[in-house]
């Protein structure tokens, strides 16, 4: 299962997101792995839209199964319609996929 935690600051605001795991829908074997394929290209293109495009500063982890970005409190809040719009599509894949997906939030 692909657990994606988004952060919180206490306002509200979000700071970034901690995504772990694998989907194991298993379509593996055909290299059809549609739900991690999804969820980690939408990552992707997150951490390199706000890191890459908005200059913004973050602290990015992209180890084997795993994908984090977090952004300093207070300094997030260019980042925040890219953030929104991941969480919206993270929520409905999870909608989609709910033995594959779990959203959840957490406050830093």
């Amino acid at each position: 299962m692909v657990v994606c935690d988004f952060l919180k600051d206490p306002k509200g605001e979000l700071l970034g997101f901690l995504m772990e795991g694998h989907a194991g829908s298993g379509r593996e074997d055909k290299g059809e792995e549609i739900v991690c394929a999804a969820v980690s290209s939408a990552a992707y293109l997150v951490v390199n839209t706000i890191t890459d495009v908005l200059h913004a500063e973050a602290v990015v982890d992209t180890a084997d199964g795993r994908c984090s970005l977090k952004l300093p409190s207070g300094r997030a809040y260019s980042s925040q319609p890219i953030l929104e719009g991941f969480k919206l599509h993270m929520l409905g894949l999870e909608e989609q996929y709910p033995k594959r997906i779990k959203v959840r939030y957490q406050e830093v």
